[in-house]
């Protein structure tokens, strides 16, 4: 069983909502979104969150981009990314509502990294971040720092890092974005030099 690790509770970690996904009461999300609170709260077994998902995602199309997110996610968060990395990318391809689009590239290049293809996961964070801002940034810019790190750019990775912290603190604020973003450019010109 892989034991995800125990968060404080969010808004958005109630029974009826996942990610910002609100739903009415007993519908497919609703039910989804349990399944992925008690997965967070409680010791579910891999196989148990997998088949759970599984029988969700049945009611759905074949096909259906939100079903091949939500596999993706059940085998990336039982510890077998690379099954996870051709469900994402389905996903993608069978083109996911807007909600859950980032956190797909997100996970997909999260998955990337954990099978030891940092190249690639640098890369799709990087085209990611060329789209519309939104409340995952910090987040992208985080997975995006380890990515640059395990890819061997760990002082653009922390100036990843320190810029996307700077974008979500009140003090400081403008001294860590700027900071960072002076990092992060001063670390691309290195290797573009050394190239």
């Amino acid at each position: 069983m892989t034991a995800l690790p125990k968060q404080p509770p969010t808004p958005a970690d109630d029974a009826t909502t996942e990610a910002g996904h609100s739903a009415p009461a007993g519908s497919w999300e609703e039910r989804i979104a349990a399944a992925w609170y008690r997965a967070r709260t409680e010791e579910v077994p891999d196989d148990e969150l997998r088949d759970t998902v599984g029988t969700l995602v049945a009611e759905l199309p074949a096909g259906h981009p939100v079903a091949l997110y939500e596999t993706g996610s059940a085998w990336d968060s039982t510890g077998v990314p690379d099954q996870a990395i051709a469900f994402y990318r389905a996903a993608l391809d069978a083109g996911l509502p807007p909600d859950r689009r980032r956190q797909t590239v997100i996970q997909l290049a999260s998955s990337l990294r954990n099978v030891g293809r940092p190249d690639e996961a640098v890369a799709v964070l990087r085209d990611e971040r060329r789209e519309r801002s939104d409340d995952l940034d910090a987040q992208l810019d985080a997975f995006l720092a380890l990515a640059l790190a395990d890819a061997g750019h760990a002082r653009e990775g922390v100036g990843v890092a320190v810029a996307a912290l700077g974008g979500v603190v009140q003090r400081y604020h403008r001294s860590l974005v700027a900071y960072g973003e002076e990092m992060e450019r001063s670390a691309r010109a290195d290797a573009a030099g050394r190239a």
